[in-house]
């Protein structure tokens, strides 16, 4: 399905890749339509918002291997391939990279057609450490509360409890998706360990600890 864009472009709906979504120091390849390869003229590869996109660089056909900058060169410059009439690669990919590309292919008789993509960079998902805030033995049971902490801020992180027993919470509630677990196990269970899993839209982190170790 093709939409207007533009005088003399058409744009591809839906998106070739409508979400890609790579952590910081990562490569992202954008490739347009096969459908497109045979009559490909020339594309004018585009960065920035449908209103107020900014043109990067243009590649013409047979000339693969020097493509004309446009705008943006101190940016993307050395980080910036084109494989092949068709792709575009950018390596060590930053936060700051994230956004919309565009893609301007024109065809044979001053036809044209846009095909847009949605890149998001995250930073690394951090590396979890487990302490424990409290521990209290009664007759037959271990009561300890922990923390799962990470360095830096927690935008776009999520946390959730894996444990190899059967967990009593205490108080009882949705106390596996929270930083903070506080849970009540029947001694002994020398075995028992909890493991704190950290996670971003692309990535995830864990960290374990023995409970045997804690309960004592």
């Amino acid at each position: 399905h093709l939409q207007p864009w533009g005088p003399g472009f058409w744009r591809a709906s839906p998106w070739s890749r409508p979400s890609s979504k790579w952590i910081r120091g990562a490569s992202v390849l954008f490739h347009v339509s096969r459908d497109l390869g045979a009559e490909l003229q020339e594309i004018t590869w585009s960065a920035g918002p449908e209103s107020k996109y900014t043109a990067m660089l243009r590649v013409c056909r047979g000339q693969e291997d020097a493509p004309t900058w446009v705008d943006l060169r101190d940016k993307y410059e050395h980080r910036v391939h084109v494989p092949n009439m068709m792709s575009l690669e950018i390596e060590n990919l930053s936060p700051e990279d994230s956004g919309r590309y565009w893609a301007q292919a024109q065809l044979p008789g001053g036809r044209g057609v846009v095909q847009g993509f949605q890149l998001t960079v995250y930073e690394p998902a951090p590396l979890p450490q487990i302490v424990t805030k409290s521990v209290s033995i009664t007759p037959g049971w271990c009561n300890v509360t922990l923390e799962c902490s990470t360095a830096g801020d927690r935008e776009h992180l999520s946390v959730r409890w894996e444990s190899n027993f059967s967990l009593m919470m205490s108080p009882p509630g949705p106390a596996p998706n929270s930083w903070v677990l506080a849970v009540s196990l029947p001694l002994p269970q020398p075995n028992a360990s909890l493991t704190c899993v950290v996670s971003n839209p692309v990535e995830e982190k864990t960290r374990s600890t023995a409970l045997g170790e804690v309960c004592v």
